[in-house]
């Protein structure tokens, strides 16, 4: 479990104010929790795996200077894009996961961006990389998990909240962020986004394709458990080149020789 508490909207909103407390996301749904509350939560939640490295063996940034400096060009590169709606106000910070036998990255709510060292080797040049990173920033522009544990928990919630009786509800809400999957449009939403975000930069904005191609041109054998429910890696990858031809991008920049010094600065 990554959390033990999280921050919630406040208890004082009454009974008959839950219609304004409702806002829309981002990402087009309906979203109980403030874009402030996204914030602290992504901060509890890199606490927490901070303080479990056992499970999230984060490299040193201090140690690993170089390829954080590295992540941090590519993150920049997209948020200076002028695309990400909550560039100044989330903290966008990465983390690198020593782990080379899991190809993943993820970012919680607030931005807090993780990858793992085995997605940095699988992939082939900084594109792809860029694309991902794109893509997970994705779903935290477009606050796609606050979306889902509204939908996973919805009024009721808020309404034992204000009613007092929620000795267990933040216990509840830790134990389902572990375990929430973004659904099918979620990940199609990120993945266009991906697009969206790169196609100012001199990246080939349909870096992300990259990944999925090279899942598919395996046959699947080694399709990551965390893509086991999502849209399968042939419709991503048409779908991702058809969002870059209609936003026309120009970019063509893969930069693989770049990429190999980012291996290279890993343990």
């Amino acid at each position: 479990m990554l959390m033990k508490r999280i921050t919630i909207l406040p208890l004082f909103i009454g009974l008959f104010s839950l219609s304004f407390m409702l806002s829309c996301s981002e990402g087009g749904g309906i979203n109980i929790f403030s874009v402030d509350e996204d914030i602290a939560l992504g901060a509890q939640i890199d606490a927490e795996i901070m303080a479990d490295p056992a499970t999230y063996p984060i490299l040193s940034e201090a140690t690993y200077a170089d390829a954080y400096q590295y992540l941090y060009d590519i993150r920049d590169r997209i948020l200076d894009g002028g695309q990400v709606y909550y560039k100044d106000q989330f903290a966008w910070k990465l983390r690198i996961i020593n782990d080379d036998n899991t190809l993943n990255a993820f970012c919680t709510p607030g931005g807090y961006i993780y990858v793992y060292t085995g997605l940095i080797r699988y992939l082939d040049n900084e594109a792809e990389l860029a694309g991902v990173i794109g893509h997970e920033i994705a779903h935290a522009d477009l606050r796609h998990v606050t979306d889902q544990l509204t939908e996973q928990y919805g009024i009721s919630m808020l309404l034992t909240l204000i009613l007092g009786q929620n000795q267990n509800v933040l216990t509840d809400l830790a134990v389902g962020f572990t375990s929430l999957a973004f659904s099918r449009g979620d990940e199609s939403q990120a993945d266009e986004y991906s697009v969206i975000y790169l196609c100012p930069t001199d990246y080939t904005a349909y870096g992300a394709a990259g990944f999925f191609e090279k899942i598919e041109a395996e046959g699947g054998e080694s399709i990551p458990e965390f893509l086991s429910t999502h849209p399968s890696p042939e419709n991503r990858v048409e779908d991702i080149y058809g969002h870059y031809d209609e936003l026309g991008c120009g970019g063509e920049g893969t930069y693989e020789d770049r990429y190999q010094d980012l291996i290279d600065a890993l343990p």
